[in-house]
């Protein structure tokens, strides 16, 4: 199986370019990275990988920020707005609860437009231009939207995307329009949206930057190996588990191919990569279904709800990938409830750090995981929160304590704070 960890660095084909091309995960088909568009397998519709002649260890990585990590990508640069090098937390508080040996927050919200998305549209809009297309397109439930309307605005490129109507936060909805895309509010969930912007892409009407794309999950990659920079840096060893939320599969798939290369490159021993942890909302959970059944595939779940938007999604269409990289890895996934996920959010806050309600499902996931002893008091955890808190400000505000009105006086303040 060509996603397994012991798997062989392929041989590079005739369609290479520049010692990159594309592979599908099913057939293993091989097609040239540039040529045309192309999202998908030719002659099976399976999922495509970004392959690499030549990969790079530790050694060769130098800069900040996502294109540190040129040499494990398909160009030495992209439509860039300083995306990565986002912080690893200390959250000692979080750490002594949970009872485990180091926990670290990786807080994707600090990159440019507050979520991990920037990272994958920084190598993906690239890859448009690279491609001549004229518009870029997505579904979202909020955050990929923000991500490509401000990437492709900054590549000076049209952009269009696809909202479930009534189901993303106003933040979200703000930063698209104000980064200049037009928005379409479609009358169905985000795996409608989904269907529809395929079905556009499909008829050459725009390229599609959904983490459907290839392309897209080699810039998510580059959160895998800060994390693994950050832990060697600071324990002189590598995570033993990373826990992430799940909701299109895109951030698992794409830390599994970081550590496989790494692996491939004799930069990480097999025995060494973090166990890879999903985490869903009860509501949304169709990956930890097939976790739980040992189904080799993910069951559509038509009816999703859960208050993490971010996360709301029924038809993970990277769980070929991610499935594998789940068992391979040792790791599992784990389903929460929306109020567990509050409670998270409210815990994570108390260290001084604001997530977006989705983000905290992988704390709240942890701690479900450490109460039922699957996770060891010894272990090393870094728990990946994906949005900034002003993501979702209702959420937040709901999450959070109400304001007390006070009398326009000083005297008035301290009766009430005497009370």
């Amino acid at each position: 199986m060509s996603l397994s960890l012991s798997a062989e660095q392929p041989d590079q084909p005739a369609d290479a370019d520049e010692g990159v091309w594309l592979e599908c995960i099913e057939c293993g088909e091989t097609f040239a990275p540039f040529d045309d568009v192309r999202y998908t397998c030719d002659d099976c519709d399976g999922l495509l990988e970004v392959r690499y002649a030549d990969l790079p260890t530790f050694d060769d990585f130098e800069g900040e920020g996502v294109w540190r990590y040129a040499d494990a990508l398909p160009f030495e640069a992209g439509v860039s707005i300083q995306e990565g090098a986002t912080p690893l937390y200390e959250v000692p508080r979080l750490e002594d609860e949970i009872g485990i040996e180091a926990l670290r927050i990786k807080h994707e919200g600090m990159n440019p437009t507050g979520s991990f998305k920037d990272r994958g549209m920084t190598v993906g809009v690239k890859v448009a231009k690279e491609l001549g297309v004229g518009r870029l397109a997505c579904a979202s439930t909020g955050n990929t939207s923000a991500a490509l309307a401000a990437y492709g605005s900054r590549g000076g490129m049209q952009t269009l995307v696809l909202l479930p109507a009534g189901k993303v936060a106003a933040g979200k909805i703000a930063q698209a329009s104000l980064h200049g895309a037009r928005i379409l509010e479609v009358d169905g969930n985000f795996d409608a949206c989904l269907d529809i912007v395929q079905e556009l892409a499909g008829q050459g009407e725009a390229y599609l930057l959904n983490s459907l794309n290839p392309f897209r999950l080699e810039g998510q990659k580059t959160i895998g190996l800060e994390i693994l920079e950050g832990f060697l840096a600071d324990y002189d060893a590598v995570p033993d588990r990373i826990v992430l939320p799940v909701g299109n599969a895109g951030n698992t798939s794409a830390l599994y191919k970081a550590f496989r290369e790494l692996v491939q490159a004799g930069a990480l021993d097999e025995d060494d990569v973090p166990k890879l942890t999903g985490v869903q909302a009860e509501g949304a959970a169709p990956m930890v279904e097939a976790i739980e059944n040992g189904a080799d595939e993910v069951r559509r779940w038509d009816d999703v709800e859960t208050r993490a938007t971010a996360i709301r999604i029924g038809n993970p269409v990277n769980a070929p990938k991610a499935l594998p990289g789940i068992r391979e890895t040792g790791g599992t996934a784990v389903a929460v409830s929306d109020e567990e996920i509050t409670e998270a959010q409210r815990d994570i806050a108390a260290e001084g750090i604001g997530v977006e309600p989705a983000s905290a499902a992988s704390v709240a996931g942890l701690r479900k995981l450490r109460a039922e002893g699957i996770v060891d008091d010894d272990e090393r955890v870094a728990c990946l929160t994906t949005g900034h808190l002003l993501k979702d400000p209702d959420a937040a505000a709901a999450a959070g304590s109400e304001p007390e009105p006070v009398p326009a006086d000083t005297d008035g303040v301290l009766d009430h704070l005497q009370e």
